[in-house]
């Protein structure tokens, strides 16, 4: 098996007229699932190359779908543009795509007019009036290769620019496989989606469901705000299994949502992006008795996750849950800051992993994907790519991988990986701003930021609304007449957080 089509396509043919998607007031089955996205690849086909990049400007649903696999039918690869995220930024990532043509709907078809300078606007409802041409379609995928690239997720960048992280076919096929099975993913199934679209968290719901003819329930994103709405929709819809971030999990149990309803029909449970809670997570337990709990790690770099982690009710977590053991297929390993790898427990090193799952690299950006996804330096007898993940980590006495912590100033943070760096960068970038750092507070969850000018916090909170998603923004801005300095001439950033804390007991507002 070399594309992802021939899910839909075997899916379809066992399951022609079962739902497939969920969205809401509206569904489609297989079937209608695998003859629009037909339709669209025939049109796109018209209008684009092999392997080429084609952003998609729409919400997450079903005509979002369409377009995916319309797109993988023609031989492209897709890049879901939110149309959330600042102008600026999408305009960043259009640069880097370079790509031809952008494919919207009529609800977003004037941001993708102004966005799009110079590029062919296409809408899904006209695509989808295309008549097919199995023929057309046939050749394209004669030519596909299992290494093609399949979509692309823009994570942030240290330089200040997101970055396009490449995933292929390949990849989210030798994945899929295995996560459907280990965890019992069947047709039976009811998956509801969290994750936006450019999120890859959202490619374990697509893809487990078409792989195995499951429903997918997509969930409106309003109702994350509303947890009463939101586990009613659930409730409704007899979900089976969430694939979450850990912060939409918390959401719940932060209003003990449960409380008021639980949903019963669940019975899996994954989470990922943040150390998951032990307090919100004994919640979910006490509530759902006979349901599986699984800890999931990995960084988008390495298609979805690499370990995972199967919750013991009946084992008393004393600090955190384990990251885990690999997948198959995956090796997760340890090297300490000399290249050497750690097997002995205790020793924090930093997490590294190998395997047909690590994403192609940065779309455009051959200079970051030579400096992060590098040869092995255990191995210098053939190529032997891995991926630093700039995570610490450490080995237990059983072998299981625990976090602690981020060797870089990368972060963690609302179920995204975040580069401080971008966030300093682009506060910088203010005309009368001399000097900025980010400080993330773990316990708190909470973005601080520190700067030097003459500039009031209001101008700076309303300037990086223009060019950084929410998720992004600081939750805290301070104005300090000078960065303090360590002996080896760095960013204190301990006394600025001092800053902080000082403020408070005088009663003084941050931000």
């Amino acid at each position: 098996m070399k594309n992802v089509l021939e899910y839909l396509e075997k899916t379809a043919k066992d399951s022609k007229d079962k739902i497939a998607i969920i969205e809401e007031d509206k569904n489609c089955s297989y079937f209608d699932l695998l003859q629009t996205s037909k339709k669209v690849g025939t049109a796109l086909s018209k209008k684009i190359s092999s392997k080429e990049p084609v952003p998609v400007l729409m919400e997450k649903g079903i005509n979002a779908l369409y377009s995916f696999f319309g797109i993988i039918y023609a031989g492209g690869f897709y890049i879901l543009l939110n149309p959330d995220l600042p102008t600026t930024r999408l305009e960043k990532i259009l640069e880097i795509l370079d790509a031809k043509v952008i494919v919207t709907d009529e609800t977003n078809f004037k941001i993708a007019m102004d966005i799009g300078k110079n590029k062919e606007i296409l809408k899904i409802e006209d695509l989808q009036k295309e008549s097919i041409s199995e023929e057309t379609l046939q050749s394209v995928r004669d030519k596909a290769l299992s290494v093609d690239p399949l979509y692309a997720n823009f994570t942030s960048g240290s330089t200040g620019e997101p970055k396009g992280v490449v995933v292929s076919h390949g990849s989210v096929i030798d994945f899929i496989d295995v996560f459907t099975e280990k965890f019992d993913i069947n047709k039976n199934d009811i998956i509801g989606n969290q994750a936006p679209f450019d999120f890859d968290v959202s490619v374990k719901d697509i893809y487990s469901s078409i792989k195995t003819g499951a429903t997918l329930v997509i969930i409106p994103k309003k109702f994350f705000s509303m947890p009463v709405k939101l586990l009613d929709y659930i409730c409704y819809n007899n979900v089976t299994t969430l694939i979450w971030a850990v912060s939409a999990l918390c959401l719940i149990t932060t209003f003990h949502g449960l409380d008021y309803k639980v949903p019963v029909s669940l019975n899996k449970i994954f989470f990922s992006g943040e150390v998951m809670p032990l307090k919100h997570l004994k919640e979910w337990i006490n509530h759902l008795q006979n349901a599986t709990f699984i800890n999931l790690y990995g960084p988008t770099e390495i298609t979805c996750n690499c370990t995972f982690h199967i919750v013991d009710k009946n084992l008393e977590y004393e600090k955190q849950l384990p990251l885990g053991k690999s997948f198959d297929n995956e090796e997760v390993f340890l090297l300490d800051e000399n290249n050497k790898q750690i097997e002995i427990p205790n020793k924090i090193g930093e997490i590294c992993v190998k395997g047909s799952a690590l994403a192609l690299g940065y779309y455009n950006n051959l200079d970051i994907t030579k400096d992060k996804f590098i040869q092995n330096p255990l191995n210098n007898k053939y190529i032997d790519y891995i991926y630093k993940t700039g995570d610490l980590g450490y080995l237990s006495e059983n072998n299981d991988l625990y976090f602690s912590g981020r060797k870089d100033f990368q972060i963690k943070h609302m179920g995204h990986r975040i580069e401080l760096e971008e966030i300093e960068r682009n506060i910088e970038k203010i005309p009368k701003i001399v000097r900025a750092c980010c400080i993330y507070h773990e316990e708190k969850s909470k973005i601080y930021a520190f700067y030097v000018g003459e500039i009031s916090k209001i101008e700076i909170h309303d300037t990086l609304k223009q060019v950084l998603p929410i998720y992004m923004m600081p939750n805290v801005i301070t104005q300090v007449d000078e960065m303090p300095m360590t002996k080896n001439g760095k960013i204190d950033r301990k006394s600025l957080m001092n800053t902080v804390i000082e403020r408070k007991k005088n009663g003084r507002t941050n931000s």
